[in-house]
């Protein structure tokens, strides 16, 4: 008995030993703490706020791409992401569920709402892990509308809930498409959604367009709910860079508006236009067919180029505006000598007209009205056809021109053999693209003057307004003076009024036009050769106006229209080119040269002088002008000195000080946004062409707090030239 108890004792005696052991560890571990405040060498207090600190993120909005005048042609907007609550956990302590309970009638509401089979929903509900807490709907789930997102709130389906989100929004639709492209929701594992561009400047400038997100540090307790004492620190978003294009929207709806009236009549494979102004190389306007809208992809093809600098082809007749242009530079140029119409051969080659006889002995100009191969050749026996290759390489064909665009093409001009010399004369056989062409007609329309053309205004970060990237005009070495350049338009405007012009479609109502048709054939895809049959012709003119001082620059084509008897291939591209010519030159409020508008005047330059002065001074020449500010010295004017404005025109001199509001009724709106720059008013436009209404009357005087609404409407359409003439398609014979 006595040695169990002494057992007993001991074991007892070891367990205390023990306990208190660990007491005295513990105990030690709790003073450590308590004096050190760490754990494992980790602060205690950043772990409890790691417990207890929630992050909230503030998403950034992607930078705006907008028109020169600052109209958004892409922009984020508000949206939705939908999901479905599926735990029922989620309706603990709740009188209402909220979460998913019929997943049959759930699946058939949301169907009617998003692009989502009822099967598709209902498989998803069902498939999902019994752990899950929500399932989401993925792409046909996300950019919701605020009409879609209230719709379905008010069926009042349990579980059904939205989360903000960003979408892009391309207000004007289909608007220089290929050039803009779109940008996409896009979600990396571990990462949020984030929109990234996919084509066009939305690719091209994704990294200066994309924010930086913000987040915002707030703790909680332990149900997640922020603690009333404590403050979030908030850290901003930064918004991705705005980028000012050089287009001008109303511009730039003249053009789709005139591609859409021809794709509708004649259907063609393709179609391209561009419009600049060639003192500056600016791009007005820019599109394509096919086209599609950057918001949906509705009518996306397979083709992702932008054709105007990615693509490349034949020119056809067009080019001999630079063949002429050499001949004249080089003093070799004679337009009333004759030379045989009809053939031209050339060692195994024989080069013919369109008519194949010709018109006998014609003199070169009729040559050149006529758009006569046979006339090339002969020009360039006198010329010679290297000096031809040396000017070519000199108005820029064959290497980019430098556009600040992604993927551009060089073309190549072929000049190994003669009778590549003399096809490349007029435009067979070697290849170049748009925007080359624009340029070297840049020095014809610029007297002399090469500009370099840019589709980029600048590059403005919004949330400082700093200007972080400025393009500028940049002019390139012409080849040609100004002299041959004002020769050239004088015979590109021959071959509009002459008897045996090939461009009388193109004339305009009240303006004098210039330019050159052509009718070039289309190379096989596979094999040698051409494509034969009626209409397979790539159809195109490039013109500029008004000829004595070319205040536009357009080149359209039209590829494989679908032609009805009587019609030719220059019925598309006359309709194209009239239409956007007329519209744009009435639009940027250059006087007409018909018999009511004769008595016209230049501008001159008014910064600097009394505003009193200046307006008693226009007022007696018969013009409107305006003063936006007090009298005193302007200090800006609009239009710019130099500007050809007939009787009538409005005349804008900006000054200092409070702005009376005119009576802007007949106003286009070019001029109303430029009042709008002017004043610094709040100015918001509805519709497109002239105003009609404004909802301030004219003579208030308004700060920059009172918003302005003014309404426009498009003018009736313009009365089309009545077709007369056609060229036919340059052939090589053997």
């Amino acid at each position: 008995m006595k040695k169990k108890k002494f057992r007993f004792q001991g074991g007892a005696f070891l367990m205390l030993l023990l306990f208190g052991g660990l007491f005295f560890l513990l105990f030690g571990r709790m003073l450590q703490i308590q004096i050190t405040g760490q754990i494992d060498g980790r602060p205690l207090a950043a772990m409890a706020d790691k417990k207890y600190l929630k992050e909230s993120v503030l998403r950034a909005n992607r930078g705006q791409i907008v028109d020169r005048s600052g109209e958004v042609i892409a922009t984020d907007t508000l949206s939705y992401r939908l999901i479905a609550v599926l735990s029922k956990e989620a309706s603990n302590g709740s009188k209402k569920p909220q979460h998913v309970t019929d997943f049959e009638h759930t699946a058939e509401v949301l169907s009617q709402y998003i692009n989502m089979d009822k099967s598709e929903i209902q498989k998803r509900f069902e498939d999902a892990p019994k752990t899950a807490y929500q399932v989401e709907f993925g792409k046909a789930g996300r950019s919701i509308s605020n009409e879609v997102a209230d719709a379905i709130k008010k069926e009042e389906l349990p579980g059904i809930r939205f989360f903000e989100d960003k979408k892009r929004l391309y207000p004007n639709g289909n608007f220089a498409s290929y050039l803009v492209g779109f940008a996409m929701p896009e979600k990396a594992e571990g990462e949020s959604v984030k929109t990234v561009g996919k084509m066009g400047l939305e690719k091209t400038y994704n990294k200066q367009l994309t924010g930086t997100d913000g987040k915002a540090d707030f703790k909680t307790d332990r149900w997640g709910i922020q603690l009333r004492d404590t403050k979030k620190n908030i850290q901003a978003p930064k918004d991705g860079n705005t980028i000012q294009l050089t287009l001008d929207k109303t511009i730039e709806n003249f053009t789709e508006d005139a591609l859409n009236r021809a794709e509708e009549k004649y259907k063609p494979e393709k179609m391209l236009a561009i419009v600049v102004n060639p003192k500056t190389g600016e791009i007005l306007s820019m599109s394509q067919r096919p086209s599609f809208h950057p918001g949906t992809r509705e009518g996306l093809t397979g083709n992702w180029l932008n054709e105007a600098v990615e693509e490349t082809f034949e020119p056809g007749s067009t080019m001999k505006m630079f063949t002429l242009a050499a001949a004249i530079q080089e003093n070799k140029w004679d337009p009333n000598a004759y030379y045989k119409s009809g053939q031209y051969e050339i060692y195994d080659k024989t080069i013919r007209d369109v008519n194949k006889v010709g018109w006998g002995m014609i003199t070169f100009l009729e040559g050149f009205q006529r758009s006569s191969n046979v006339s090339m050749a002969y020009l360039l026996e006198r010329l010679g056809d290297q000096t031809l290759v040396e000017y070519f390489d000199e108005f820029g064909f064959g290497k980019k021109v430098g556009i600040d665009l992604p993927n551009e093409a060089s073309g190549i001009i072929l000049a190994n053999y003669p009778s590549e010399r003399l096809t490349t004369s007029y435009g067979q056989g070697s290849t170049v693209t748009p925007i080359q062409m624009i340029q070297a007609a840049t020095s014809i329309a610029n007297d002399g003057k090469m500009m370099k053309p840019y589709v980029i205004n600048q590059i403005i970060d919004p949330n400082t307004e700093k200007v972080l990237e400025k393009h500028e005009p940049v002019e390139k070495k012409s080849p040609i003076s100004e002299e041959t350049a004002k020769k050239v338009r004088e015979i590109l405007a021959s071959t509009i009024t002459s008897e045996h012009g090939t461009g009388k479609k193109f004339a305009l109502n009240g303006y004098e036009a210039g330019g050159k048709t052509g009718t070039a054939q289309i190379p096989k895809t596979s094999g040698s050769g051409y494509i034969a049959g009626d209409g397979n012709y790539l159809y195109s003119f490039l013109g500029m106006a008004p000829i004595d001082d070319p205040q536009l620059l357009t080149y359209v084509l039209v590829q494989k229209p679908n032609l009805q008897a009587g019609q030719y291939g220059s019925d598309p591209t006359s309709e194209i080119f009239t239409s956007i010519m007329e519209s744009s030159l009435k639009y940027l409020n250059i006087a007409p040269e018909n018999s009511e508008t004769k008595e016209s005047m230049k501008l001159k330059a008014y910064t600097g002088s009394s505003s009193e002065e200046i307006v008693a001074n226009l007022t007696e020449q018969g013009l409107k002008p305006v003063v936006v500010g007090e009298p005193g010295e302007i200090v800006q004017q609009s239009p710019a000195v130099k500007t050809k404005v007939s009787k009538g025109s409005i005349v804008l001199l900006k000054t200092s000080g409070q702005t009376t509001l005119p009576d802007f009724t007949g106003w286009s709106k070019k001029q109303v946004m430029v009042f709008k720059n002017f004043s610094g008013l709040d100015i918001r436009l509805n519709g497109e062409g002239f105003v009609v209404k404004q909802s301030l009357s004219a003579g208030a005087n308004v700060s920059a707090n009172d918003p302005i609404v003014i309404t426009l409407e498009e003018p009736e359409q313009l009365n089309q030239p009545t077709p007369e003439t056609e060229e036919e398609p340059e052939i090589i014979g053997g």
